[in-house]
């Protein structure tokens, strides 16, 4: 049986771009996804033609390093920057 508490729910500390967008940390990677995912939903962010891309607004460029369309693989890895 796995160990409940792995690397992957460590709480890491967030950068003050992220934070605007999923909220103060520090918070485990996989909240920081599902919190971006909502951010992502709620602001209808996902392009309709190919919902594997994100547009980004204001918020979200900071974090996407100031790139406009960012696909859904891109963003962990852009994301991962802001996290420490």
């Amino acid at each position: 049986m796995p160990k409940a508490n792995s690397a992957f729910m460590k709480p890491l500390n967030v950068s003050p771009e992220l934070a605007a967008v999923v909220g103060k940390g520090p918070m485990p990677r996989s909240e920081v996804v599902k919190a971006l995912w909502v951010y992502i939903k709620k602001a209808n962010l996902q392009d309709p033609k190919n919902k594997r891309n994100i547009v980004a607004d204001e918020n979200l460029k900071k974090v996407f390093g100031g790139k406009d369309v960012v696909n859904m693989f891109e963003m962990t890895k852009l994301v991962s920057k802001h996290l420490s």
